[in-house]
């Protein structure tokens, strides 16, 4: 018995597409990737917004390459849901690091407002992480998932 070698026109395949692309198109999953890509940006550019004692401090070069991979991943939680929803617990740990960075990064120099910016901005990727977390989740736990408009396979409308 031979099978087709093309997997990815396999129903189930074409069904959970499907329903991540339905979850991608809710506005609150919108929402919340569009201010996790401004949060990520905010954070790289932090060390020139608030006036870092220095922009080569390693709390500096922390910030810039923590925010431009949250950046990354709020785009990539936009443009394909399906595909990266898997690392979608990356955000919020990276919200973590943040708020932490400023006592554990040895030589930061960390100031009142450096702390205070990285606290803030941190908590914000923290939450906007979770609510991408538990747009993922809420597809793994319901089999009928988001109902997109004229499908007949996706099951009850939640």
């Amino acid at each position: 018995m031979t099978h087709g070698a093309d997997i990815g026109t396999h129903p189930d395949i074409m069904q959970m597409r499907a329903r991540y692309e339905a979850a991608a198109a809710n506005p609150a999953a919108q929402l919340a990737d569009g201010l996790t890509l401004l949060s990520g940006l905010y954070l790289a550019l932090s060390p020139w917004i608030v006036g870092f004692s220095g922009t080569r401090t390693p709390l500096a070069v922390n910030n810039l390459i923590t925010g431009l991979a949250v950046a990354l991943l709020a785009m990539g939680y936009s443009s394909a849901f399906g595909r990266t929803y898997g690392i979608s617990w990356v955000a919020p740990l990276l919200g973590i690091w943040t708020i932490i960075a400023p006592w554990v990064i040895r030589g930061g120099m960390a100031t009142t407002a450096t702390i205070i910016s990285n606290v803030v901005v941190g908590a914000l990727i923290l939450l906007f992480g979770l609510a991408t977390m538990r747009f993922g989740m809420m597809e793994r736990r319901q089999p009928g998932g988001f109902r997109t408009t004229g499908s007949a396979h996706m099951g009850p409308a939640r």
